[in-house]
């Protein structure tokens, strides 16, 4: 079976066709570097993906602050971790690589803070 992919591990974006039988990748076009492999292999055995998005920020001078995870997470876990991001407030001042939820959902990824924040 014929796949297509776009690859996110590195910059270039590359547009892979891939050839799928029983899990197992017979070949592969369009990939630039050797990561597309390892870009594709990962989708079929175990998909993770990192995410970015931002909490409440209490008393800060702006009202929200961006945080992103540490490592990517299982695909299949984002809305549980978004849903824990969406729950938690902060409070200002904050500092890039602050960690907001600590191993969230026992996933060994944390949720850190990327911007600095100062209080009102």
């Amino acid at each position: 079976m014929l796949k297509e992919y776009t690859c996110i591990i590195c910059p270039n974006g590359c547009d892979l066709t891939v050839k799928v039988e029983d899990g197992k990748i017979l070949s592969l076009e369009g990939a630039v570097c050797k990561r597309g492999r390892e870009y594709v292999n990962q989708e079929l055995t175990s998909p993770h993906r990192n995410i970015a998005s931002s909490i409440l920020l209490e008393e800060g001078v702006i009202p929200l602050v961006s945080v992103r995870l540490s490592k990517p997470i299982p695909k299949e876990r984002i809305f549980d971790v978004m849903s824990a991001i969406k729950k938690t407030r902060l409070k200002a001042p904050v500092s890039i690589g602050q960690v907001a939820i600590e191993n969230v959902l026992e996933l060994n990824s944390d949720v850190i803070v990327t911007k600095n924040v100062g209080a009102k």
